[in-house]
């Protein structure tokens, strides 16, 4: 592996902001379990990065990377029905949903990279 600390990895640099985004923007919602549900899928986007990185195997890592990958998909299915249920409006929808592309496809790459490595 090229880095030196998982806090290097520019996927876990990307699901921090994923973190800040949805905290700022859902920790007033009194909707808990949704709440609750959303904010276990956001931290897994970046707790499974540094988690599998701190392995030190590359097939781990790169497994949890993949767990990674689909919490983050969970975040952005979860964004659809924060909207449809007035709990965000179109522009904090699109922050969130294009910050979770961009972690999506940063990830995909870091999975690439790793099981050619």
């Amino acid at each position: 592996m090229q880095f030196q600390r998982f806090e290097d990895i520019k996927a876990w640099q990307e699901s921090r902001i994923l973190v800040s985004l949805i905290f700022k923007y859902f920790s007033d919602l009194r909707d808990f379990d949704f709440k609750r549900q959303l904010f276990r899928a956001t931290l897994s986007t970046m707790n499974n990065i540094a988690e599998g990185y701190e392995r030190r195997s590359n097939k781990e890592f790169a497994q949890f990377l993949f767990i990674s990958k689909g919490s983050c998909g969970e975040v952005r299915s979860m964004m659809y029905a924060a909207m449809d249920l007035g709990f965000i409006n179109q522009a904090q929808f699109d922050e969130v949903y294009n910050q979770s592309i961009l972690l999506s496809k940063i990830t995909s790459g870091l999975i690439k990279f790793i099981r050619n490595s």
